[in-house]
């Protein structure tokens, strides 16, 4: 069964009883990680419970395809529906999945965490394919989802928040939404009975030097400082920021300058499409997010996203060092951002 849209929450609010495993796949680990979660609970309250939870690995399931199904037929020595959790999941345990599903009903539930599957994944394929299991996508949500997620989480806490601490609050948290949650209680703790947050609230109690120290590394490399950039990406390095959270920045960052670029292109005035944007930019950098827009052609900002998109890709495909990788990219954004500073006088 593949379950897309509001069905996912239907699905997670009351499983079907007649799916016997379920694949949680995509970008976002912390929302894998979330929905797995909350789907185990729903079998048994302690997902730590020795006698009602197996915990086993990609690795041993994809040596042994007989070892998911003894574990999903056996039954629990204290009595109650038995969890089968493999966190690392991937396309060697298809194999024993389709034992599973093969094999005669029992009363246990298999979850199985895993990264990006695309369409041509045959793990993939068979959850979504066969009649027990199920294939949940957790797709990395962009700043307007976040944003909304964020609001209706602010406005059940009896709490309202400024326009630009939220543009600022889902830029910091984008991209991991169990990260997103975790940041976002702490931000409720600090505000304390204060009703009404503000930019210095979010600066104060979420935005880190990390988050501060990509927004500069991007902004390096539009402004095609290759000094300032080596500096950024070294320091970032330094703190052991993943390449990846660098390049999901700038992924970011891009597809709203597409975005705004493309109102423009069809005709808006360049302070309508900058007004659309949700959520709004950051009143900060208001100046120079109009001057990229008005800068970057539409076919160069595309040539540039994919570029960034493809790079996380790599890292992913080959195990390529991802930190390497997004220095690259960056390092070419640089390149074509003095490029065009050169053809047309363009000081960002």
């Amino acid at each position: 069964m593949k379950l897309q849209g509001a069905a996912i929450e239907r699905f997670l609010a009351r499983p079907d009883p007649a799916i016997r495993a379920v694949v949680i796949y995509g970008g976002d680990e912390g929302l894998v990680r979330e929905r797995a979660a909350r789907l185990g609970r729903s079998v048994v309250s302690d997902l730590n419970d020795p006698f009602r939870v197996a915990l086993l690995t990609a690795e041993a399931v994809g040596a042994d395809p007989t070892l998911l199904s003894d574990e999903a037929s056996a039954m629990s020595l204290m009595g109650g529906r038995r969890l089968i959790r493999i966190r690392d999941g991937s396309e060697k345990i298809t194999r024993a999945l389709t034992a599973l599903l093969d094999a005669p009903a029992g009363d246990s539930l298999t979850i199985i965490e895993a990264g990006d599957l695309t369409g041509r994944s045959a793990l993939r394929k068979l959850a979504e394919g066969a009649a027990a299991a199920a294939a949940l996508p957790c797709y990395v949500e962009d700043e307007a989802a976040l944003s909304r997620t964020l609001a209706a989480q602010i406005a059940d806490a009896g709490k309202a928040i400024d326009s630009d601490a939220m543009g600022l609050l889902a830029a910091s948290l984008v991209g991991d939404r169990m990260l997103a949650r975790g940041e976002l209680d702490k931000l409720l703790i600090f505000m304390g009975d204060t009703h009404r947050i503000t930019v210095a609230d979010v600066e104060a109690a979420v935005v880190d030097t990390a988050t501060l120290g990509m927004d500069e590394t991007i902004r390096a490399a539009l402004d095609s400082n290759f000094a300032s950039l080596d500096r950024c990406l070294a320091r970032l390095a330094g703190e052991s920021v993943s390449g990846v959270a660098i390049l999901r920045v700038a992924q970011t960052y891009f597809r709203r300058l597409h975005v705004t670029r493309a109102r423009i292109d069809g005709g808006a005035s360049a302070d309508r499409a900058l007004s659309q944007l949700q959520p709004p930019v950051f009143y900060k950098a208001k100046e120079s997010f109009a001057l990229d827009v008005q800068c970057w052609p539409l076919a160069r900002i595309q040539a540039a996203l994919e570029r960034l998109v493809e790079a996380e890709a790599q890292s992913k495909r080959t195990g390529a060092n991802d930190t390497l990788l997004a220095a690259d990219a960056l390092l070419a954004i640089a390149r074509a951002a003095a490029g065009m500073r050169a053809r047309t006088g363009y000081r960002g």
